[in-house]
């Protein structure tokens, strides 16, 4: 989280539109009972995905890293009922839990799990999609984004999650391996001149992505 003034962030929320209660039982499940629960992206990047998906009347979703499902019931709240999130992970243990709380949502229907590598499932769906959001493991961000670009629709839009990195990014000597792998995302959207980047400080940056 970059944001400084926790007063403002708040506030923020407060005046946002937010994910339903089922989605903020979710949150507090991950937050009291689930290793690593600030891989969840809170109430205010939910609520911007849910403007973006709203925006351009987004149908179809790829998700890439499904955690405890979070981010996938957010979206599917802001998707028309035949709307459909495909979300990718290869943990079941956690992927059971987001199970429990999409069956308790009027939206849950809408969410299609598909357990393995993504980068292997992902050749295997015969669709475009409207809008892609990535927030898996850092190492291979690029090759996840590589290969959201193949199924993007022409109007879609691609969210790339955890861009600044608690600011690691900054440090051009940082030697750890997921810092490295962010840079290097975060070059090849700003020199590819085949896509349109802008890059927001919201909680922990998120990249937005136009063909």
């Amino acid at each position: 989280m970059l944001v400084t003034d926790s007063k403002i962030h708040e506030y923020c929320i407060q005046k946002s539109n937010r994910p339903s209660k089922t989605c903020q039982d979710l949150e507090e499940y991950t937050k009291n009972n689930v290793p690593y629960s600030q891989m969840l992206i809170g109430e205010l990047e939910a609520s911007l995905l849910g403007f973006l998906l709203r925006s351009i009347k987004a149908k179809n979703v790829l998700e890439f890293g499904t955690f405890t499902g979070y981010s996938a019931l957010c979206m599917a709240e802001n998707l028309p009922n035949d709307g459909l999130v495909v979300t990718l992970d290869i943990n079941s243990e956690t992927v059971g839990i987001a199970k429990r709380f999409w069956e308790d949502s009027a939206h849950g229907h809408k969410i299609q799990s598909i357990i393995g590598p993504a980068l292997e499932t992902v050749k295997t769906l015969d669709k475009t999609f409207d809008f892609i959001f990535i927030d898996a493991d850092k190492v291979h961000y690029l090759d996840y984004l590589e290969a959201g670009l193949k199924v993007l629709s022409p109007r879609g839009i691609i969210a790339v999650d955890n861009v600044l990195w608690s600011g690691k990014v900054l440090d051009q000597n940082n030697q750890d391996q997921n810092t490295q792998a962010i840079q290097k995302i975060n070059n090849f959207i700003s020199e590819n001149t085949d896509v349109y980047g802008t890059l927001l400080p919201v909680r922990d940056g998120i990249f937005l992505i136009q063909k």
